[in-house]
C-alpha cells in the first residue's frame, strides 16, 4: 500500500537559487515527483545539473541530500553503519537512509564513479517497490511519497569500466542536458557574476571556440561554470587576461603547449 505523501511543515523557505530552464526539465522533474519515478541527468562538467536539482529541490520545497561519489563510494556509505559513540555502538543513518526515512531528495552526482555494491542498494528503490533494505539493522524501509532518487553522470567520462549497466539506466527517467544557447549564457553568467551582460558576452563567445577543441586538445570544454567564474574575477577588478588564464584556460589543461595554443585563442577571439 502506498504511503501517504506527508504534508510540508510551513517555515520559512529560501528562494530557490537562479536556475535558467531550456527547455521542459522543470516540468519533467516535477513529473518525476509528483508520480514517484527516479531521475537521471546526464551532461557534461559544469552545464548546471546540480544547480538545477537544488533549484527544485527548493521550489518544491524539499531536503536535498546530496552525494558526491567517488572510487570509494561504498553501498554502506549511502545506508548507514554502527559507530562507536561515547563507549557505545550505535547505527548512523547515511544521506540515503536518512531521505528514504523522513522524505525529499537524495541526489547522487557522478554515481558512475561509485562501487558497484551501490547500483544493488538503488535498484529495490527505483522500482514500483520503492524499498530500502537495511541488512545491518534488519530493517525494511518503505520510502515515502515525498521521497525522489536523482542522480547524474557525465557520458564523456565513461568507459568499460564505469558504465552504468542497461539493467540500471533503464529504470530511471533519463534528461540529458547539454550547454546552454549564446543568449541563455549571456544571461546566466551575467546574473550569477554582476557583470553587465556586454562584458560577459566575449567570455561566453571564447567558451564556444574552447568547446570545439574537446576531443582535439581538451578532454573536456569549458564550462558554464568557468564561465561565470572568469566574469566573477572581472566583475571584483582583476585584469581580463589574468581571469581569462586563471578560470578559462589553466582549469582545461596542463600541457604547456596547448595552453599556449589557448591563450593566442582568448587573444583573437577577445581582441
Amino acid at each position: 500500500m502506498p504511503h501517504a505523501m506527508r504534508t510540508p511543515v510551513l517555515v520559512h523557505q529560501p528562494e530557490p537559487p537562479f536556475y535558467l530552464p531550456t527547455g521542459n526539465e522543470c516540468a519533467l522533474f516535477e513529473q518525476a515527483y509528483r508520480h514517484r519515478l527516479p531521475l537521471l541527468l546526464k551532461g557534461p562538467t559544469g552545464c548546471g545539473k546540480t544547480r538545477f536539482v537544488a533549484h527544485m529541490a527548493a521550489r518544491l520545497g524539499l531536503p536535498l541530500h546530496t552525494v558526491s561519489c567517488h572510487d570509494d563510494l561504498t553501498a554502506a556509505d549511502l545506508t548507514g553503519r554502527y559507530l562507536l559513540r561515547g563507549g557505545d555502538t550505535v547505527w548512523v543513518d547515511g544521506p540515503l537512509t536518512r531521505a528514504v526515512r523522513h522524505g525529499g531528495i537524495c541526489y547522487l552526482d557522478e554515481v558512475v564513479e561509485a562501487r558497484k555494491d551501490v547500483a544493488v542498494v538503488l535498484h529495490p528503490l527505483t522500482d514500483d517497490r520503492r524499498l530500502l533494505p537495511l541488512d545491518r539493522t534488519g530493517e525494511l524501509l518503505h520510502a515515502p511519497d515525498d521521497f525522489m532518487l536523482v542522480c547524474s553522470y557525465n557520458p564523456g567520462y565513461q568507459n568499460a569500466l564505469k558504465a552504468l549497466k542497461p539493467s540500471t539506466r533503464q529504470r530511471f527517467l533519463a534528461l540529458e542536458f547539454g550547454f546552454p544557447s549564446e543568449e541563455a549564457e549571456l544571461q546566466i553568467v551575467a546574473e550569477e557574476s554582476g557583470l553587465p551582460v556586454q562584458r560577459c558576452r566575449p567570455l561566453v563567445m571564447l567558451a564556444a571556440r574552447l568547446r570545439a577543441l574537446k576531443g582535439v586538445d581538451l578532454e573536456e570544454g569549458c564550462s558554464t561554470r568557468l564561465v561565470v567564474y572568469a566574469a566573477t574575477l572581472i566583475a571584483a577588478g582583476m585584469k581580463l587576461d589574468d581571469a581569462i588564464a586563471a578560470a578559462m584556460i589553466e582549469p582545461l589543461t596542463d600541457d604547456p603547449e596547448v595552453k599556449r595554443g589557448l591563450l593566442d585563442l582568448a587573444t583573437v577571439t577577445l581582441g
